[in-house]
């Protein structure tokens, strides 16, 4: 009954962030932190998909490396990619399962088990948003609806900014991540102004 409250509470919080702020780098990176707290996981990060490179781009990241994050191009064509094509995924041991495009690294970091659902907005795939933990897991209903949950509303978020800001359709998202754990003073997010360029992915 105290983990089901807490995710309540987390979408209560976010929900409340998407209300108030018109800043999705904002809502991105409070749903990562916030995801990585409810479940109790090693980390979490939303990507976005870069039409252009048929590439997801890391948006933001709570939990994880540098080195994992820089580990190299995330392909939306052999990284989890049935995650952007039927709804949520889950990979229980990173050691022994061909869908991961970097087992090896995956390993290195510690990680053991992926959840990964698509992040929709406007009706269309326009990203990932994955939970890393660092020990066998057998995702529940309750965990991939909540994950799921969180997914829609970022996508939310950035379609909302997307309309507000009028964005061109261009991807600018920054060279250097950084984590957020190290950062006090302000909000993070690898992208300035929101990655609107991203166009939906359309499996066709």
């Amino acid at each position: 009954m105290k983990r089901q409250l807490l995710n309540y509470e987390t979408l209560l919080k976010v929900t409340r962030a998407i209300s108030h702020s018109k800043d999705p780098e904002e809502v991105v990176l409070m749903t990562v932190e916030s995801i990585k707290t409810a479940l109790d996981v090693k980390g979490c990060t939303v990507f976005l998909i870069n039409r252009a490179t048929n590439e997801l781009e890391v948006a933001a990241s709570y939990g994880l490396s540098d080195e994992y994050i820089n580990k190299g191009p995330v392909s939306a064509l052999k990284s989890i990619a049935r995650s952007l094509q039927d709804g949520p995924v889950a990979i229980t041991d990173v050691s022994d399962d061909p869908r991961l495009q970097y087992p090896e690294q995956a390993q290195k970091e510690g990680i053991v088990s992926i959840l990964s659902v698509p992040i929709v907005a406007a009706g269309r795939v326009i990203g990932a948003l994955r939970v890393y933990t660092a020990e066998a897991w057998d995702f529940t209903l309750e965990d991939v609806n909540f994950v799921q949950a969180m997914a829609y509303m970022v996508g939310m978020a950035i379609d909302m900014a997307r309309h507000y800001k009028g964005l061109k359709e261009s991807i600018e998202v920054l060279k250097s991540l950084r984590d957020p754990n190290l950062i006090k003073s302000r909000k993070w997010t690898p992208y300035e102004g929101v990655p609107v360029s991203v166009a939906p992915f359309d499996a066709t």
